[in-house]
């Protein structure tokens, strides 16, 4: 597993993460009827943790997707049947 984030990149998710921790965690003590959704929690602590492994579970993946394996270019599935020599009396009526 090696790194795909940046120094930079892991500093602003070490920094968001215990932000959000801090914030979450003063308002559960402050308000007992507060309803913390414990997924809140979790996920303040994994932008810590990918923050010090420097390691994108979500990039990654998106990263492996979004590479050709094949080597052959594919589009969107259209295909365009466009000859310029017959929409040249279209543009003859402009």
């Amino acid at each position: 597993m090696k790194p795909n984030i940046g120094i930079a990149n892991a500093m602003v998710r070490i920094t968001a993460g215990f932000s959000m921790l801090t914030f979450l965690t003063i308002r559960a003590a402050k308000r007992r009827d507060a309803s913390i959704h414990p997924i809140w929690i979790v996920l303040s602590s994994m932008k810590i943790a990918e923050g010090i492994v420097r390691y994108c579970p979500m990039k990654a993946a998106y990263e492996e997707l979004a590479t050709e394996t094949d080597g052959k270019e594919e589009g969107w599935g259209q295909e365009y049947d466009y000859d310029p020599d017959e929409d040249k009396d279209a543009c003859r009526h402009l």
